[in-house]
């Protein structure tokens, strides 16, 4: 389910996700998004955890998109491997909307790579969300076919994707 804004619907899922896994009982088991938190008495975003899980959860997706493209660059890439990468891109992918509510960008006070684009033009941001987590799917349906091309190529479409909300979204890099 798509969210129709990040302002609007992704800080209530958020908060609904995080009571939902404290009333679980049991130890986080490492996914990004248990390390968010919010405050239940003013409905306020703790921005540093937020933007860590974030941080992590893009950390997560780099790491499984780097080794997709070591297995690809493989003369006989191992298909399943890769569906299994693709898998973990999915998952990090579907998360970004929720990592991202009011109060985690460059004005919360707390250093982020995340321009305040993502909050001025939250409709443009799930825009380059949905491409990712449409891209990723594609790359997971492509490794399961078992065809190197395709493969490739869905890789390749991960990475405009990836490109297209760096560009717009996320502070450059420096050399160095």
């Amino acid at each position: 389910m798509a969210l129709k804004s990040v302002t609007g619907l992704a800080a209530p899922a958020l908060a609904i996700v995080l009571s939902l896994s404290a009333c679980s009982g049991s130890e986080p088991d490492g996914d990004p998004t248990e390390a968010a938190s919010v405050d239940p008495s003013i409905g306020a975003v703790d921005a540093e955890a937020t933007i860590e899980a974030r941080e992590d959860n893009f950390k997560a997706l780099a790491k499984a998109m780097k080794a997709n493209k070591a297995e690809l660059d493989e003369s006989d890439p191992d298909f399943e491997d890769i569906g299994e990468n693709a898998t973990e891109m999915v998952t990090a992918a579907q998360k970004i909307p929720a990592l991202f509510p009011a109060g985690t960008g460059p004005d919360s006070g707390e250093e982020t790579d995340a321009l305040a684009t993502v909050w001025e033009r939250p409709e443009d941001f799930e825009a380059a969300a949905t491409k990712l987590i449409d891209a990723t799917m594609a790359l997971r349906t492509a490794a399961q076919s078992e065809d190197a091309a395709a493969t490739k190529e869905a890789f390749g479409n991960v990475g405009m994707a990836c490109k297209g909300c760096h560009d717009d979204f996320r502070k450059e890099k420096k050399e160095g």
